[in-house]
C-alpha cells in the first residue's frame, strides 16, 4: 500500500490531488485547517486518514510525524506541499508592506521547510520515495501586486532545485510542480475568468493533480501546467521586456483580499 501526506487538502488543487491519489490506490493523509472538509472528503476516498492542523503552527511538523507513525504505519512515498497563500497588494500599499511578505512567506516557504525537516527521515526510510513542491509560474516570473506570493514562490523553487540535488543520493526524489493561473476556492482568478480574452488563461485542480502525479516518485523533477505556460520563463530571460509589459498588465486591477489554500 503506497502512501501519501497531502496538505492544503480541504479544496482546491488539495482536494483533487488527494482523490486522484485515492483512485490510484493509495492511502492518504489528508492535512488542512478546516476539520469538517477533511472529513467529508476522507469518507469519499477508498483509505484516508485526517490530521485538522495549521502549518504555521509550532507543533504542526511533530502531530503530522506522529500521524505518519500511528496511520500510515511509519511508511511515507509521498509528500506534496500544496497548502499555500496568496495577497494582491503592492508593497507601497498600507497592506502591502513587510508584515504581509512576512505573512506570505511564512506560510508558502517556511512551513514547507519546517514539515519537510520533520518528515525526511520517514521519507528516507521509505525510499524510493518523493517530495512534491507546489511552487508557481508566478515562482519564475512576478507581476505587480503579486510580490510577495512571487517572492514565496521563487524561494520555494531555488530550494526544492537544491534539495533535487541533496536528497537523489538517499533516494528521495523531489518533483517540483510550477502551476500558471487555477481556479480554486481560495484563488477564485474572477478576474481572468470575467473576460473572454484571458478565460483561456486559467486551469483546472484536476490538471494540477495530474502534473503533481507526474513529478512524483520516479517522475520528473518540474512540470509546468499547463505546459503553454513553460514559454513564459523561456521569454522572461529572451525578451524581458515584453514581458515586463505584459505582467504589468495584470498589476492594473484593484487590490484583492487574502487567498489562503486551506
Amino acid at each position: 500500500m503506497r502512501t501519501a501526506v497531502v496538505t492544503g487538502a480541504s479544496s482546491g488543487i488539495g482536494e483533487a490531488t488527494a482523490r486522484r491519489l485515492g483512485r490510484d490506490g493509495w492511502r492518504v493523509l489528508l492535512v488542512a485547517r478546516r476539520e469538517d472538509r477533511l472529513a467529508a472528503l476522507a469518507r469519499e476516498l477508498p483509505d484516508a486518514r485526517v490530521v485538522a492542523a495549521d502549518l504555521t503552527d509550532d507543533d504542526a511538523p511533530a502531530r503530522i510525524a506522529a500521524a505518519v507513525d500511528e496511520q500510515l504505519d511509519g511508511r511515507l512515498d509521498l509528500l506534496v506541499n500544496n497548502a499555500g497563500s496568496s495577497k494582491r497588494a503592492r508593497f507601497g500599499d498600507e497592506d502591502g508592506g513587510y508584515a504581509t511578505v512576512r505573512r506570505i512567506m511564512e506560510v508558502n516557504f517556511d512551513a514547507v521547510v519546517r514539515l519537510v525537516e520533520e518528515l525526511l527521515p520517514v521519507l528516507r526510510r521509505s525510499a524510493p520515495s518523493s517530495i512534491v513542491n507546489v511552487s508557481s509560474v508566478a515562482g519564475r516570473v512576478a507581476y505587480p501586486r503579486g510580490g510577495a506570493y512571487s517572492a514565496s514562490k521563487f524561494a520555494l523553487a531555488g530550494w526544492t532545485e537544491a534539495l533535487q540535488q541533496e536528497e537523489a543520493p538517499h533516494g528521495v526524489h523531489v518533483g517540483l510542480v510550477l502551476p500558471g493561473f487555477v481556479a480554486t476556492e481560495g484563488f477564485p482568478q474572477d478576474d481572468l475568468t470575467a473576460s473572454a480574452r484571458t478565460r483561456w488563461m486559467v486551469s483546472r485542480p484536476e490538471k494540477v493533480a495530474d502534473a503533481i502525479v507526474r513529478a512524483g516518485p520516479g517522475g520528473s523533477p518540474e512540470v509546468v501546467v499547463p505546459r503553454a505556460y513553460r514559454m513564459v520563463p523561456v521569454l522572461r530571460a529572451l525578451v524581458p521586456g515584453l514581458v515586463r509589459r505584459a505582467t504589468g498588465q495584470l498589476g492594473r486591477g484593484e487590490v484583492g483580499e487574502t487567498a489562503r489554500r486551506p
